[in-house]
């Protein structure tokens, strides 16, 4: 039996234990918390992170009490790594068209400019010694993919800024992390023999190593999953581990270089043909939520509020001056002579919010730069080390973009015509004549269409209708890559091949979401499991269960119509249904300039002001159920092999 003190030393440590447990779930779900929170109230959640981070660190214990910072900042590193490999994954070439001589002019003039006036106002209105002005400069190059994805997502631009505001955002990271890297060295090292050739050839090694070990990795990665040497459960563990692996060797190599690898091996991994790789962009995507969830919560928590008090009003105008001068310099210094008019120019002043990356950089120095102030001469005469004031300068920066572009962006992108109010507009399969019909109604109705198929025939006189459309395969790259789908916000799978739907449906569930994919109900629904498609993978259905492409092409080849009709408090629904009876079915419902599509679920009930487009028979017996069939229930005798519906010749049309 342990003795009494000895009892007591294992209480106390299982109390520890059970209080660090407590932390980290409770990060972990604060994290979470607050990414749903921000998802409900339609704001940034980088915001409601960094708010929960500041109370968890002013009411609880901070991090670094907890966390010994060698263990700590490593952490943070290596997350940074697979956020920039999922930010490079979501690159694509094809987009460089278009966008590449501007691109070259944000990520070096603009760059350059930010880093130059940047230092220049923390140096004179906040009163950072020149050597740390520069440093903070240097960080706040960067503006960062895991705020500028999410706000490019929720106000979908045209096709052309949206890519070039994403590239930046991903692009610039590895820079500007690149370019601290390099002040910060060459400062630690004024005095030991630094000169200034010093700085040039740190950068030449920096890009060396990161882009051939970028694309070193990204070869051996592809021939080893192109040779299936890994399985297909160890697809995702292997690749994280080998980005994980390729990031540490380049920065043993060479500084900060890991983040210029991992950008190249992503983007690499994104452009090639030769394996799929949408499931390990899932899978990134899924953990980038999680680490950054996290992550900002962490290192919010390790600046002490009384930190950001300190820099008061001087910290609120620098943050002035980089949203009002700054960024507008370096945009239009930068894209001088580019293909930009001035309304895309515009918008791109609206989108340098800061993000992990400057909170990530700015934590690492400042520890170094306070552990090394007497070193560099930065503590005052009264005793005040500046290098504490690195931090809370950079996080008032990251609140204050957030705030204000996430705000301002969405409705300066509408004032300039950049983008719809909310992306109503619906991406349609199939292009057959009654489909045309139905898309001259929605578009009548004040709505953007795009039909997309492959019969020529049906693309030409779509067209002849006024309506856009291209001639493609709904599963194409083409469509999912390069087709301009500004101001469309949901997909309508309605070819007469079920397979093809459901696979449109699971091929843009990641753009637009799982609420906004939708499908016609296929040709064999409720024949149990011998049916076409299974339920898990299809999208929303639609109009109603057993309304499949043929029974509508059947209703309008006869007579149907597809017509709009606004209900008034005179005019009920319930006058609609007791004038038209079954003869007519519910499409759409048009409410305060929404477009609300019905599915076979749906039990909505339209009110008094809002328009209905519905499906209505010049024979009303059409619109009535086929009989049922007799199934093996009916029939215990029957084959197996007769069980199900015979099927008509389908193709994608």
């Amino acid at each position: 039996m342990p003795g009494p003190l000895l009892r007591r030393r294992l209480g106390e440590d299982i109390v520890e234990e059970n209080l660090y447990l407590l932390y980290f779930a409770g990060i972990l779900a604060l994290g979470i918390s607050a990414q749903w929170l921000a998802w409900r109230l339609h704001l940034p959640s980088i915001l409601l992170l960094l708010g929960f981070g500041f109370v968890a660190g002013t009411l609880f214990q901070r991090p670094d009490e907890i966390i010994d910072r060698h263990v700590l900042f490593p952490i943070v590193s290596l997350s940074v790594a697979v956020i920039l490999f999922e930010g490079g994954m979501s690159l694509r070439f094809a987009e460089l068209r278009e966008v590449g001589p501007a691109l070259g002019g944000l990520v070096t003039v603009g760059a350059l400019v930010v880093w130059g006036l940047a230092s220049t106002v923390a140096h004179f209105l906040i009163g950072f010694s020149p050597s740390i002005a520069t440093v903070v400069g240097a960080i706040l190059v960067v503006t960062g993919p895991t705020v500028v994805g999410p706000l490019l997502s929720h106000i979908r631009p045209s096709r052309k800024i949206g890519s070039l505001a994403k590239w930046e955002g991903i692009v610039i990271d590895p820079i500007g992390a690149v370019l601290a890297v390099l002040v910060f060295e060459f400062i630690m090292k004024t005095g030991e023999g630094a000169t200034w050739y010093t700085p040039l050839w740190s950068i030449a090694l920096t890009i060396v190593v990161g882009v051939i070990l970028g694309i070193l990795t990204a070869y051996m990665m592809i021939f080893a999953l192109k040779s299936y040497w890994i399985p297909d459960f160890l697809h995702n563990a292997f690749i994280l581990a080998v980005l994980l692996s390729v990031f540490a060797v380049s920065n043993y190599i060479q500084s900060e270089s890991g983040l210029l690898t991992v950008t190249v091996l992503g983007l690499l991994m994104a452009n090639q043909k030769q394996i799929p790789v949408r499931h390990i962009f899932e899978f990134k995507e899924n953990l980038r939520v999680l680490l950054i969830s996290c992550l900002f919560i962490v290192l919010a928590a390790r600046v002490p509020m009384e930190n950001l008090f300190q820099v008061g009003w001087k910290g609120l105008l620098f943050v002035v001056f980089l949203i009002l001068i700054v960024r507008p310099a370096s945009v239009f210094l930068s894209t001088i002579g580019s293909s930009l008019n001035w309304r895309e120019k515009t918008f791109l002043c609206f989108m340098a919010p800061r993000g992990i990356v400057a909170a990530a950089v700015g934590s690492i120095f400042s520890f170094e730069l306070i552990h090394r102030a007497d070193d560099l001469g930065l503590i005052s005469i009264d005793g005040t080390n500046e290098a504490l004031l690195v931090v809370p300068v950079v996080f008032l920066v990251i609140v204050g973009t957030v705030m204000f572009y996430g705000l301002a962006a969405q409705p300066v992108a509408r004032w300039l015509g950049l983008s719809s109010p909310s992306p109503q507009g619906i991406l349609i399969a199939g292009a057959d004549r009654w489909i045309r019909e139905l898309a001259v109604v929605i578009k009548s109705a004040g709505f953007n269409v795009m039909l997309v198929d492959t019969n020529f025939r049906n693309i030409t006189a779509a067209r002849m209708q006024g309506l856009s459309a291209q001639c493609a395969s709904i599963l194409s790259d083409f469509v999912s890559e390069e087709l301009n789908l500004g101001g469309i916000g949901r997909l309508l799978a309605s070819t007469p091949n079920d397979e093809v739907n459901s696979l449109a449906c699971m091929e843009f569930t990641h753009l637009f979401g799982r609420k906004e994919v939708y499908q016609l109900s296929p040709w064999d629904s409720g024949t149990g499991k011998r049916q076409s498609v299974s339920d898990h993978l299809r999208g929303r259905v639609i109009f109603g269960h057993g309304l499949d492409f043929y029974k509508i092409a059947r209703r309008v080849t006869s007579g149907a119509q597809f017509k709009k009709t606004t209900i008034t408090d005179e005019f009920t629904y319930h006058d609609f249904q007791q004038t038209h009876g079954e003869s007519a079915t519910l499409l759409f419902v048009v409410a305060e300039s929404k477009l609300r599509i019905v599915t076979a679920d749906d039990s909505f009930v339209p009110k008094a002001g809002q328009t209905i487009i519905a499906l209505i028979d010049s024979r009303p017996e059409l619109a009535k159920p086929s009989p049922k069939a007799p199934s093996s229930e009916d029939t215990p005798e029957a084959n197996l092999e007769d069980e199900s519906p015979t099927r008509p010749v389908e193709s994608e049309s």
